[in-house]
C-alpha cells in the first residue's frame, strides 16, 4: 500500500471531525446573527419606550413641557432647520462648520498625543523630567481654557481647534506612552540582536505593538474633539452647532437645545462607525468578541 494513501478506517473520523468543526462553526455564526438581532432589537425597543415615555408625560403635563420640551417639538426643530436652514445659515453649513473644528483639532491632538507619548515611552530620562509637568497641566480642568482661547485667537475657528488639541491631546498621549511602556521586551531585544538601530526599534516594533492602545484613545478622543469646537462656538462664535445651542438656550427654545445635541450625537455616532470599521481593517487578525 502506498504511504500516501490513507486507510479508510482513517478517512472517516477524519471526515467526520471536519464536519463537526464545520458544524460547530455554522452553529455560532447563527447564533452570533441571532444575538445580534436580539441587541438591536432591544435597543430598538428601550429608545421607543423612553421616547414615548417622554412625550407622554410632556404632553400629561407630568413634566413642565416648556423646560423639557417633547420629542415631536425636537423633531419638528430639526425638520424645519433641515428645511429652512437656521437663524445663521443652513444646517449643514454649522455641522460642517463645526465637524471641520472638531476634525482639526482631533488630527492635531492625535498627532501630538502619539509623538509625545511614544517618544517619553521610550526615553525614560525624558519622561522623568516632564513627567510632573504634565500631571500638573492634565490636573487643569481644560474646558475653563476654552475662554482664554477666544481671546488669544478671537472668534474664527482657531480657538475651537485649540480647545479641541487640549481635550484630545492628554488621553491619546497617556495611551501611547503605556503602550510604548508595555512592547515586549523580547521582540526589542531580538531587533537589536538583529542589528536595528533606536530609530528601526522605534518605528517598526515599538510603534505596531502600541497601535491598539492608541487606537482605544482614538474613539474617546473624537468626542472630547467635539466637545472642545462645542464648547468654543458656545462661548463666542460666528457659526457652528455650539452656536446654535447658544442661541437657541437665549430665546429659551429647549427643543432646539435638544435638536442640536441630537445631530451631534448622530455626527459621534457615525465618527465613531467609521473609526470601528477603520480598527477592523487594520486589525483583521484579532478574533472579534463574539468569536470568543
Amino acid at each position: 500500500m502506498s504511504p500516501d494513501v490513507m486507510p479508510e478506517a482513517q478517512v472517516a473520523p477524519a471526515a467526520a471531525e471536519i464536519g463537526n468543526k464545520t458544524d460547530r462553526a455554522s452553529s455560532r455564526a447563527r447564533a452570533a446573527r441571532r444575538r445580534k438581532i436580539v441587541v438591536t432589537a432591544a435597543r430598538v425597543v428601550l429608545l421607543v419606550a423612553v421616547l414615548g415615555l417622554w412625550e407622554a408625560l410632556s404632553r400629561a403635563k407630568a413634566i413642565d413641557p416648556f423646560n423639557f420640551s417633547m420629542p415631536s417639538k425636537v423633531w419638528d426643530q430639526i425638520y424645519t432647520w433641515v428645511t429652512h436652514g437656521t437663524a445663521i445659515g443652513s444646517l449643514g453649513e454649522q455641522i460642517w462648520y463645526t465637524l471641520y473644528e472638531a476634525l482639526l483639532g482631533w488630527v492635531f491632538g492625535v498627532i501630538a498625543g502619539v509623538v509625545f507619548g511614544i517618544t517619553l515611552g521610550r526615553i525614560t530620562f525624558l519622561a522623568d523630567v516632564l513627567g510632573p509637568y504634565i500631571k500638573v497641566l492634565n490636573s487643569i480642568p481644560r474646558i475653563v481654557l476654552a475662554p482664554i482661547f477666544v481671546i488669544w485667537f478671537g472668534l474664527g475657528p482657531a480657538s475651537k481647534v485649540a480647545s479641541a488639541v487640549v481635550l484630545v491631546f492628554f488621553p491619546v498621549f497617556f495611551n501611547a506612552f503605556q503602550g510604548a511602556r508595555e512592547v515586549d521586551r523580547n521582540l526589542v531585544a531580538n531587533a537589536r540582536i538583529l542589528g536595528a538601530s533606536d530609530r528601526r526599534v522605534t518605528l517598526q516594533v515599538v510603534v505596531p505593538s502600541a497601535t491598539s492602545w492608541i487606537f482605544t484613545s482614538l474613539h474617546v478622543s473624537f468626542g472630547f474633539a467635539l466637545i472642545g469646537a462645542i464648547v468654543g462656538e458656545y462661548i463666542g462664535a460666528t457659526k457652528g452647532v455650539g452656536l446654535l445651542i447658544a442661541q437657541s438656550q437665549g430665546t429659551f427654545n429647549t427643543a432646539g437645545v435638544y435638536a442640536a445635541m441630537v445631530i451631534l450625537a448622530g455626527v459621534a455616532l457615525a465618527a465613531e462607525g467609521l473609526l470601528t470599521f477603520a480598527e477592523r481593517r487594520i486589525f483583521r487578525w484579532k478574533p472579534s468578541s463574539s468569536d470568543s
